[in-house]
This record gives C-alpha cells, sequence and structure tokens, in this order.
C-alpha cells in the first residue's frame, strides 16, 4: 500500500487543509487512451492535481499543456497541477532524489556513478546526478533504444564526456572505476520483483541507492549491505518528491522534517517494531 496518502493527507491537516488524496488505477495499464481519460476525469471531478507513476511518466507528456523547465529537460513528469484550466507538468523526482542522497550519503564521492535504468524515473535521478556534480555517469538499461535516447539528450545538455551508455553485460567492467551505483529502475518493486543486476558485482567501497521504496528493504539493498556496500532505500526520496508535489498542488510550504518524522513513524507501524524519531537536516 502507497505512503503517499498518509504524507499528504496528515501535512494538509497541519496546514488546516481539508485534503484527500486518493488511489487511482487505470484497467489497462500502458494504453493511452486510459491516461488521457483518467486526467480528463480528475480535472472535471475537481481535483486540484495528480501525482504520476511508473510507468506513465513520459507518456503523460502528450497530455499535458505545458511543462515546466526542469520536467521539460528532464522529459519526464512526476506531478500534474490543474491551472485554470491548463495541465502543467512538472517533475520533483529530481529535487527528491537530490535531498535524499544529501541526507542518506553525506560526503558520498561522486567522480563516477552507474545509474541502472533510464525511464522516467532514471531521467529524473541522471539529471540530478550531473545537475550537482557528478562527474562521469555511466547509465545501463536493456532497452538500448530508451538508453541512447537519454545518453544523447543529456550529453547535448552535460557534455558528451560526462554521460555513457553501456548493455547490462557491460556493468561489471563499468563498476571497477565506480564510486556508486543507483538503481533507477522498477526492479524490486512487489510488481517487479528481483535484483536489477548480478548482486555478486558489489563490493566493499562502493555506495548504493535503491529508489524504490514498496517494499522498503529490496533483496538489492539486503545484498549491498550483506556485502559491506554503504546503501539506502527510497523511502527518503518519497518524501522528499512529495513534499515538492505537496507545495506546487496546494501553495503550501510542508514542514519537511515533520514529514519524515510522519514516515519513519509509518515505517515502524509496519515493521512491528519502535523508533526513535529523528531529524534531518
Amino acid at each position: 500500500m502507497s505512503l503517499s496518502p498518509s504524507l499528504h493527507e496528515v501535512e494538509g491537516a497541519h496546514h488546516g487543509l481539508d485534503l484527500a488524496y486518493d488511489l487511482i488505477d487505470v484497467d489497462h495499464p500502458g494504453t493511452p487512451a486510459d491516461l488521457g481519460r483518467l486526467l480528463g476525469d480528475a480535472e472535471a471531478a475537481g481535483y486540484a492535481g495528480l501525482n504520476i507513476t511508473h510507468p506513465f511518466k513520459r507518456e503523460v507528456i502528450s497530455h499535458l499543456d505545458r511543462l515546466s523547465p526542469q520536467a521539460a529537460d528532464i522529459g519526464a513528469v512526476n506531478t500534474v497541477v490543474f491551472d485554470g484550466g491548463r495541465r502543467v507538468g512538472h517533475n520533483t523526482d529530481a529535487v527528491g532524489f537530490a535531498e535524499s542522497f544529501r541526507a542518506g550519503l553525506p560526503g558520498a564521492p561522486t567522480r563516477h556513478v552507474v545509474q541502472l535504468g533510464a525511464g522516467g524515473a532514471g531521467s529524473a535521478c541522471a539529471y540530478a546526478l550531473l545537475s550537482n556534480g557528478t562527474g562521469r555517469l555511466t547509465l545501463a538499461d536493456p532497452d538500448a533504444a530508451r538508453r541512447a535516447e537519454l545518453t544523447e539528450a543529456f550529453a547535448a545538455r552535460f557534455g558528451a564526456d560526462r554521460i555513457t551508455g553501456v548493455a547490462p553485460d557491460d556493468l561489471g567492467e563499468a563498476l571497477a572505476s565506480a564510486d556508486g551505483v543507483v538503481n533507477a529502475s522498477p526492479v524490486g518493486m512487489h510488481s517487479h520483483p528481483g535484483t536489477p543486476m548480478p548482486v555478486d558485482l558489489l563490493f566493499p567501497g562502493l555506495w548504493l541507492v535503491d529508489i524504490v521504496y514498496m517494499p522498503l528493504d529490496t533483496p538489492l539493498l539486503r545484498a549491498a549491505r550483506s556485502r559491506g556496500v554503504r546503501a539506502i532505500g527510497g523511502a527518503a526520496m518519497c518524501v522528499f518528491q512529495a513534499a515538492a508535489g505537496f507545495e506546487l498542488i496546494t501553495g503550501r510550504t510542508p514542514d519537511t522534517g515533520r514529514m519524515l518524522e510522519h514516515l519513519r513513524r509509518l515505517l515502524a507501524k509496519r515493521s512491528g517494531h519502535p523508533t526513535t524519531p529523528r531529524r534531518v537536516t
């Protein structure tokens, strides 16, 4: 079950808002007609906005009137705001990733980072990494066309010497010189079980970010930690991107620390273990 409704609704209550966050699924994921109908129905029903998740972050763009500059650069949307009859697409995944990385892996080197996944979330993570000082990014995705498209787009923006695309079979060579690895693919989600890479390629000295947060403790995270790899999951990214989306949709500035504490309480309740609140600054 998604953590998003509680995160948004509880923060909304702190602002005096009677906010409802509904989970809406489509009948046949991947069908463009369903996505257009969903947006139209939500707009007609008076929704202030929508969060868009896998696998629709690129596909939704054709149904929008305008993109924020960052969403246009990334080529993916995770937040739609209904604004006076116009549908405006934003991307809060990039800031969510950047903030969670800063909080969870302070001081981690980013001379060379290997990223798994070149879809909508992968575009945002790659954008965040390259915008925040990563020297070289190696992008691996089994879809050669998608990998090449993202590599070419970001090479034009950030420099051809800063991003390279490789096939998954070449991961071992790429990781040999890497500081860290990011899983920005859906592999590891409940609906996409497994690991996105051979775990025997992980070694002590690497850091790892798995942006999947459902489940919270993915097989990749467990394998990384068992091999002495400093690793964080996607829960904090979920909060930071949610906070940015909350502000876009409501116009209110959320208390991110409060949302993080609320997330920790939710996670503790799910795990059955108590937790001591800890603020990330």
